[in-house]
């Protein structure tokens, strides 16, 4: 028997569910049990929320389980791409796996800003799973105007 979830057509915040990436996240999951590729590596699109507060963006992006070392993030005038991994969690060579659910997961998305962003001015923390990006709007020169 095959079971979709049924999600509300709007979530807490108003905002409207992406019935996309939920069934791409059930395939992924049912592929991974049926076939038994969870010990391989799967690429999935992070959950992100871009938020436009004074000179900059917030951004905030759901990386469970992910340390700061194994977050990249590279910005590059107006684009961010943001690429993370999460690793197998280390054993020894005499254990013995009775069951392996968990796979190495590697998180990547880019997106693109209506304004260029201030690199250095740019700030990026990582707490409980949540990447935390404070883009700095790149500021204009004031422009001069020539008396003749």
């Amino acid at each position: 028997m095959f079971v979709l979830p049924i999600a509300r057509p709007y979530a807490r915040n108003g905002q409207p569910h992406d019935p996309g990436r939920a069934l791409d996240r059930l395939l992924d999951e049912t592929v991974d049990r049926v076939f038994g590729t969870a010990s391989k590596s799967t690429t999935r699109l992070p959950a992100v929320d871009v938020r436009e507060a004074g000179q900059g963006y917030t951004v905030l992006v759901d990386l469970p389980g992910v340390v700061k070392e194994d977050v990249k993030v590279t910005i590059e005038g107006k684009h961010v791409s943001i690429e993370a991994a999460l690793r197998e969690p280390a054993g020894s060579d005499t254990d013995r796996v009775l069951v392996r659910e968990r796979s190495t997961v590697t998180y990547a998305r880019s997106f693109t800003l209506p304004v260029e962003l201030d690199e250095s001015a740019s700030q990026a923390r990582l707490e409980n799973g949540v990447l935390n990006l404070t883009l700095a709007k790149k500021l204009k020169p004031a422009s001069r105007l020539q008396i003749s």
